[in-house]
């Protein structure tokens, strides 16, 4: 497979993320390319994990074809085959859209994000360690790092281009898109999640939280858009080694974080661009992660088309 540090395709360019190009097919269509490259703390890494790509644009694929809640969705194909039978003018570059490229439906993104909490950890546990809440809002007592929550909590945020996203309230939510579209978020977002941790829970997985995006397209639909249920939107813990009380392994780039953190610690790094560079030990644990997670939610090893 080829490793893609940032790719070059003949299309108008719409915007480069930290992981992701998004080109301009048409009208009504657009293509996401997921790069091999990874950030940590907000920093984008100058080495490629390879397969990341890859594993992010199949997962995704994985579960659009497979939860019933993630209908109706933005994934028109994400094989090189059916992108390069759609747009002809790609053939050239099928090393660069083999596996990470998906052709998808246009539509006018909602400006918030969906996310749901089924464990309380990341930013959620860190605001309610200093106050007690959760986007201001307050929790019960006595919680533990990683307790479960009962039901799934629904955490809508921001949208950050720079920095960090911010928790807001459903009451939030509701002012700035309406009731109707509120809600609609909150129990499709529900919906997704608990579909999926089902089907996780199955294969070994907890789904500690994740993040979902939704557009609205040319018929008025809410469609489910960008990536879903990825290891780089979600949280997911071995069901095997679940301990509340602390932090939880976790199939995703925590090898990065790991060596970054104790590169910090050491006076290496202040946390800002330019990173240190990643040892090939670190990147390989961090490659066998994605793919592990691939394998375990899927059920079969990731195939590159």
């Amino acid at each position: 497979m080829t490793t893609v540090l940032e790719s070059k395709l003949p299309l108008p360019l719409v915007r480069r993320g930290k992981v992701r190009e998004v080109y301009r097919v048409d009208e009504a269509r657009l293509l996401l390319v997921a790069s091999d490259r990874i950030s940590a703390f907000d920093v984008v890494m100058r080495e490629p994990v390879p397969d990341k790509g890859a594993v992010l644009t199949q997962i995704s694929a994985f579960w659009f074809r497979t939860l019933r809640a993630a209908q109706p969705h933005h994934c028109l194909a994400a094989d090189a085959d059916g992108i390069i039978a759609a747009a002809p003018a790609l053939a050239p570059c099928r090393d660069q859209l083999a596996g990470r490229a998906m052709l998808c439906l246009r539509t006018e993104p909602v400006a918030f994000e969906c996310v749901v909490r089924g464990y309380l950890s990341g930013s959620a546990w860190n605001e309610y360690r200093r106050g007690g809440t959760l986007a201001g809002e307050p929790l019960p007592a006595g919680l533990r790092e990683s307790d479960r929550f009962e039901p799934p909590v629904f955490s809508p945020a921001t949208k950050a281009e720079v920095g960090h996203d911010e928790n807001v309230t459903f009451a939030r939510l509701e002012r700035a898109l309406g009731p109707d579209l509120a809600r609609q978020l909150q129990e499709r977002s529900l919906a997704l999640y608990l579909e999926a941790q089902a089907h996780a829970a199955s294969r070994g997985i907890l789904i500690a939280d994740t993040k979902f995006e939704f557009g609205i397209d040319a018929a008025r639909r809410l469609v489910l858009i960008d990536e879903a249920l990825t290891p780089d939107s979600s949280r997911f813990w071995p069901a095997d080694r679940y301990a509340p009380g602390g932090s939880q392994p976790s199939f995703d780039k925590q090898p990065v974080r790991d060596y970054l953190d104790g590169v910090k610690q050491a006076g290496g790094w202040n946390g800002e661009a330019p990173p240190p560079p990643l040892p090939d030990q670190v990147v390989r644990a961090t490659t066998e992660r994605y793919r592990e997670i691939y394998g375990r939610l899927t059920g079969r090893p990731l195939e590159v088309r």
